[in-house]
């Protein structure tokens, strides 16, 4: 028998033997029998595929309607405020979960990033894993967001400082994804709704900012019971989110206000309207922040000891590399060097590098005792 042959038997799937007693379903047509009875498992599968295919086509069009149904509430005030509100081909998609929109020309505003962060409804396995891990942990809720990311234009906030407000629910996810949050302390303000709580440098950023500019007050826009259920945190920040690697420059410095919101049902999608409205009037009023001498004094002394802090780690960070790549050398001209010597060369060498070893531990032993 060919090889050939051998392998052709081999891969040859066994025939199915159907019993003559079968009375289920059967449709012939000449030579060719078909009995569904026969085929549970195939049809089970298929029927799988079916229900798991439906289900990604639902997410996926349920999350790109709920991103839709909100920028289209509030595009009016994007084209209100904006020269150029929204990109030509409209909201860019990045997957199934992601959607973003680009915003600019406007005074006082570099440029506006509307970021939707949905759930992941197009995929059956990571809500399943997210409903299961939100048994396990009590503090993780999986939501659809909104980030209104507002850079802010130079001049637009002519002092330094990290403020915000958040909701007090989301004050450990707060902490935990943003660095720049870190230069603040959470205190509670009277003049606020009690869910909400303060983060700042110094009570006179605070007083600055909820303080009324003219004929607006960012404390009623924040009472408005509208905006309640869906506030997490706003932030006017000098500062990167991530902490930088090595201090960043003047010119690299920039200055955002951040809104975050739990994105509302499409159904209520124009209950953030008045609230997103706000934001614009308060930018335009952060240029009349005024604070005492003595504040701007410890903010600058703050990114200073920053500045110092990162610098000292990035020095660390290089030495321990430069460390490692000396090694690195040493050990392949070593391994070179021994490469060109004779076994028994080999052995000797060996045997002194283990009594330095050995010499070398007896001798942190002796400095611990």
């Amino acid at each position: 028998m060919s090889f050939l042959t051998q392998l052709i038997q081999g891969i040859t799937p066994a025939p199915v033997h159907t019993l003559e007693e079968y009375d289920g379903w059967e449709f012939r047509w000449k030579y060719f029998v078909f009995r569904p009875a026969t085929l549970k498992t195939e049809g089970y599968l298929v029927l799988g595929l079916f229900v798991y295919l439906l289900f990604t086509f639902i997410g996926i069009s349920r999350n790109s309607s709920k991103a839709k149904k909100w920028l289209a509430a509030h595009l009016p005030i994007y084209n209100q405020q904006f020269s150029k509100p929204q990109p030509k081909d409209g909201l860019t998609a990045d997957g199934y979960s992601d959607y973003f929109n680009f915003s600019t020309g406007r005074r006082n505003v570099g440029s506006l990033h509307t970021i939707f962060t949905l759930r992941p409804r197009h995929d059956l396995f990571q809500i399943l894993y997210q409903f299961a891990w939100g048994l396990v942990d009590l503090h993780y809720h999986p939501e659809d967001e909104v980030q209104l990311d507002f850079k802010l234009a130079p001049g637009a906030l002519p002092q330094d400082f990290v403020w915000g407000v958040v909701a007090k629910d989301d004050l450990l996810s707060v902490k935990k994804d943003r660095w720049d949050l870190t230069f603040t302390k959470t205190t509670e303000n009277p003049a606020l709704p009690s869910t909400f709580s303060v983060m700042s440098e110094f009570a006179d950023v605070t007083d600055n900012i909820l303080k009324p500019l003219g004929g607006f007050s960012f404390v009623e826009a924040l009472k408005d019971p509208k905006i309640q259920p869906y506030f997490r945190s706003l932030s006017i920040t000098d500062q990167p989110r991530q902490r930088p690697l090595t201090p960043l420059t003047p010119d690299a410095r920039e200055k955002h206000l951040i809104l975050n919101l739990r994105l509302p049902p499409s159904s209520h999608s124009s209950a953030t309207i008045p609230f997103v409205t706000s934001l614009f009037t308060l930018i335009d009023n952060l240029n009349k922040v005024n604070l005492r001498p003595e504040t701007k004094s410890k903010l600058k002394k703050a990114r200073e000891e920053a500045d110092k802090s990162i610098a000292k780690e990035a020095e660390e960070e290089r030495k321990e590399e430069e460390a490692e790549k000396k090694a690195a050398e040493k050990k392949r001209k070593d391994e070179e060097r021994m490469a060109k010597l004779t076994p028994a060369e080999q052995r000797k060498e060996l045997e002194k590098e283990k009594k330095r070893a050995l010499r070398k531990a007896q001798g942190k032993v002796a400095i611990r005792k």
